[in-house]
């Protein structure tokens, strides 16, 4: 428990190796997820400039390349961020495989760490600019079959960091841009849930109830089978509970809702 406290630690430093360090002590002294710590040790190597010397000679791509072979069962079932990790390693099975863009700041965000990052402006200063550096290379590579999605997901986490950082309305605009997105992704289609539900919740702190449920809904009722489904599924309930605290009547929960397109405008430049 303590060596993946300190993985995270540095991890919100943007320390890539030694937060690299304590994945690997993870890898080789615990027997939770091997999938898991492998997939973050790799995370975090792809987080170092291209010319960094890796430690340990390791390579990012060969580590990504082994996630899969480590998947376990507890109680006859994989982990759910087990499978999270196996799937976004997949694209590294092909020869030339197209990088992930910022694995290491995907997973922080699964593990909510960015309302720890909100508490540190300094850090989340920083990590929004690693953020806005990987924006920029995105729009100046030719267009590939993962591009659509690791766009969008730069969109979720630069949100995530503007939220924090009290621009409510950029970070609205990148949530809603990945709503407008969702016919082009191809894969992580747990982008436009997520997306939705942090909306509502900015939609919540400045009082826009009715909106903030209409996301709310939209976000519970039209996905399904998506990746980390059980746990943006608790989140949304638990903001539709404190939304709907003091209400008698729930049965409005699963009434048929408009689709995002409505609320579809270009981002600000």
């Amino acid at each position: 428990m303590c060596y993946w406290e300190l993985m995270w630690c540095f991890a919100y430093k943007a320390m890539w190796k030694m937060a690299y360090f304590y994945a690997d002590l993870l890898s080789k002294e615990n027997h939770w997820s091997k999938a898991m710590y492998v997939y973050m040790k790799a995370a975090f190597l792809t987080m170092l400039p291209l010319d960094e010397p890796r430690p340990f000679g390791e390579e990012e791509v060969n580590l990504f390349r082994q996630v899969s072979s480590l998947k376990q069962k507890i109680a006859g079932k994989s982990p759910s961020t087990e499978k999270f990790a196996i799937r976004k390693a997949r694209r590294y099975k092909v020869k030339d495989p197209v990088p992930l863009p910022v694995p290491a700041l995907e997973m922080m965000y699964m593990w909510n760490g960015f309302s720890i990052l909100g508490k540190q402006t300094k850090l989340l200063e920083q990590i929004l600019g690693i953020i806005l550096e990987t924006e920029q290379k995105l729009q100046a590579v030719p267009a590939h079959e993962y591009l659509q999605d690791d766009s969008s997901l730069v969109l979720l986490l630069k949100g995530m960091c503007l939220k924090q950082l009290g621009q409510s309305s950029q970070a609205e605009a990148c949530f809603t841009a990945i709503q407008c997105s969702e016919k082009r992704i191809r894969y992580d289609h747990y982008l436009v849930p997520n997306a939705l539900l942090e909306l509502s919740l900015i939609q919540a702190q400045q009082g826009r109830r009715e909106e903030a449920i209409g996301s709310l809904r939209r976000a519970k009722s039209n996905y399904k089978n998506y990746s980390m489904e059980s746990r943006t599924l608790f989140r949304i309930h638990a903001a539709l509970s404190k939304l709907k605290a003091g209400e008698q009547d729930e049965n409005g929960l699963d009434e048929p809702t408009p689709s995002s397109a409505s609320v579809c405008h270009p981002l600000p430049h």
